[in-house]
Parts: C-alpha cells; structure tokens; sequence
C-alpha cells in the first residue's frame, strides 16, 4: 500500500497496488468521495558547525541555500506523480516549506505542509518536498561540505480520508 493511498485499508492481504494477477496497479479512487486532505512532513540534514554558519550567512559560492531548497521542495512536490510510479496526479492548493536551523544538530530541518481537495491523500507530496529539499541543500553546500548527513524523513501528520486524523506518537 502506497501512503499516498491515505492508508485506507489496514487487511495485510488487501494489496490496494496489485491486480488479480499481482502486477503492479494504480488504485482506482474514483468513488472515493472528495475531502480535504493535508499532509506534514519533516526531515533533517546534519552538517559542521562551519557549514551552517556558511548557510546561515549567506557566504556559499552557489547561493543562497535555504531559498532555493525551499523552491526545490514546492517545484518536487508538485511533480511527484511523475517520479512514484504509482501515485494519482494531485492539484495542490497548498504547499509550504519549512527550513530551520537547528544548532543542537547542527544543521537543519524541514517541514513540508501539503493541501488539496481530492480522493486520494498528499503525503507522498510532503515527503518528495522535504526530501528534495534537503538533497538541494546538500547540492548547494557539498563543496564545503561531503560529509553531510539526511535523514529523519517521515510523515508527521495527516488529515482526510476514510482514516480521518494520524498524527506520529
């Protein structure tokens, strides 16, 4: 089951992505009924405390990180059925990306708030936006920097659906 499913079907043996003759499937949502559905995201990136002050002031020879990982992020989310396979093509009405530092890392996170009115759900579009995202700010920093570190990448939050409200403990 795919998490772009919005988690529906909670039966093992229900594959929601296989047909009767278990090749792989787009799950037909069409008498899904219409809701609103949102999606959060987070992940992190680690990095030296030299790399961050870098980011933080602006002083990288590509430019401006966070800005452009920021654009990243909404520009992946709104391609994600071009880049999962099985997943529904989505209008977004809203997408955000979140970037902090986060000294205690050091580094960063990010979150990514997806929106639509739909009969499938946006998380796999909040986590292509963090993911894309994160792999940006290591574009934009890998000449100072190799040895960064993603990770932490995980669904946060959904609301819509049959499954109505999930939120990680």
């Amino acid at each position: 089951m795919s998490a772009n499913d919005s988690g529906d079907r909670n039966d093992a043996n229900d594959l929601t992505h296989v047909d009767a003759e278990g090749r792989a499937r787009m799950v037909d949502v069409s008498d899904k009924p219409i809701s609103a559905r949102m999606a959060r995201a987070t992940g992190s990136i680690r990095m030296q405390r030299t790399t961050l002050d870098a980011i933080r002031a602006n002083a990288l020879a590509k430019g401006d990180a966070l800005g452009v990982a920021r654009l990243a992020g909404i520009m992946a989310a709104k391609r994600t059925a071009e880049l999962i396979p099985l997943c529904h093509p989505l209008a977004l009405s809203d997408l955000r990306v979140e970037i902090t530092i986060d000294e205690s890392l050091p580094g960063l996170r990010v979150e990514a708030t997806a929106k639509t009115a739909a009969q499938t759900g946006v998380e796999m579009e909040a986590l292509v936006a963090v993911s894309v995202s994160l792999v940006t700010v290591y574009d934009m920093a890998k000449a100072v920097d190799r040895s960064m570190v993603i990770g932490e990448i995980s669904l946060a939050e959904k609301v819509g659906g049959r499954s109505g409200h999930w939120q990680r403990s």
